[in-house]
């Protein structure tokens, strides 16, 4: 299994520890994406940006959509099905599948390893970005709902 993970929040007032973990999850801007495999040391960062990035397991079929519109090769070149298979040697759906299992990780593809997203269309949650998702807000763990979250970004 493998979370996505999207920075809500900017990085005024936030505390040096907090930032430097975000800054090892490589999320740098707002709206900014990663896929992290299902590890305790990935769940312990997630566990303490919480408060800054929105963050649940992904399903095969948006992270293939998330791949096709938002992935991009170096050069800021767009990212299609017959460039997935000239670089890795596999189709599309066997990259997400292994990206899924945790058998292969982003930054180890020729993809860049973040996805630049847009703002959700219709916004996020009603309580805004300041509240955890339990509560109705954009912030922690929301489990399969990010899916839903990252149609709108794209």
């Amino acid at each position: 299994m493998a979370y996505a993970v999207v920075r809500v929040r900017g990085t005024v007032g936030v505390r040096r520890d907090i930032k430097d973990t975000l800054k090892m999850l490589r999320l740098h801007k707002v709206n900014h994406c990663v896929i992290v495999p299902e590890t305790d040391t990935f769940k312990g960062m997630l566990e303490k940006v919480k408060d800054y990035v929105t963050y649940g397991e992904i399903d095969k079929d948006t992270l293939i959509k998330l791949i096709l519109k938002r992935g991009r090769l170096p050069g800021d070149e767009k990212v299609s099905e017959e460039k997935i298979k000239e670089l890795t040697g596999m189709s599309l759906e066997e990259l997400a599948e292994k990206i899924m299992k945790g058998e292969i990780q982003l930054k180890n593809t020729p993809l860049k390893p973040v996805f630049r997203l847009h703002p959700p269309r219709k916004g996020y949650d009603k309580a805004g970005i300041k509240k955890p998702f339990s509560v109705g807000g954009a912030l922690g763990y929301r489990g399969k709902e990010i899916n839903k979250l990252l149609e709108r970004m794209m």
